[in-house]
């Protein structure tokens, strides 16, 4: 089925590991950058690699770690991530969001997810999903087999080729969020021209607080 606002259809990866930290995701010394961008080679970066990685570094010229399952060629296209409990503890910071969506990952299903870590993904875009161990096992297994998974996020419905996998809960508001693309600040502007409305009759209702504005700035 054809990916939309509503509908993703993709490959997933596996990721069968319990607690994977913002750490593990991403890596501390490449945190210097609030640019949202260029995270995504080096993310799960001491898994992926056998050397140490460091910012502005040619990971091109870098040693491949052939064991971890990113650099496994029937994963290299996947862009939906298969994982455990606990997904995302650890930092506040949102550069672990950043390096998933900059390397091409869509969803993220899991057991748990910690709570900052869940947040920061509907305030970026990122799709977290909740399953039980069960539903997460079955999800498991199509992802090493290579089939498909079709995530309905308008029904909130998970399928595989052949049959429905599960149902997840979601909240309301940030369903709306992730269908319409909306951050935070796109959500304020959909407001704008209440928020023009207010300021006007805030300056006619309180003229004495701008007056005081101009002459301190």
């Amino acid at each position: 089925m054809k990916n939309t606002s509503t509908f993703h259809t993709g490959q997933a990866v596996p990721l069968e590991r319990d607690n994977i930290d913002t750490d593990q995701i991403i890596p501390k010394q490449f945190l210097k950058s609030i640019k949202k961008s260029g995270f995504g080679q080096n993310l799960f970066d001491a898994w992926r690699y056998e050397d140490e990685g460091f910012p502005g570094q040619d990971v091109s010229l870098r040693k491949i770690n052939k064991e971890f399952i990113l650099n496994q060629d029937k994963f290299l296209d996947s862009d939906i991530l298969i994982s455990k409990k606990n997904f995302g503890c650890g930092s506040s910071r949102e550069h672990a969001v950043w390096s998933l969506l900059d390397y091409g990952f869509k969803v993220v299903i899991a057991e748990s997810f910690a709570d900052i870590f869940y947040n920061n993904c509907f305030n970026n875009g990122l799709l977290p999903i909740v399953l039980d161990s069960k539903e997460i096992d079955k999800l498991l297994n199509l992802a090493e087999q290579r089939q498909q998974i079709e995530i309905d996020l308008e029904n909130q419905i998970i399928f595989s080729v052949d049959s429905e996998i599960a149902h997840f809960d979601i909240d309301p508001f940030r369903k709306k969020c992730i269908l319409e693309g909306l951050d935070e600040i796109g959500l304020s502007l959909t407001h704008s021209e209440q928020i023009k409305e207010f300021e006007k009759n805030r300056i006619l209702d309180s003229p004495w607080i701008f007056i005081n504005e101009k002459e301190n700035g």
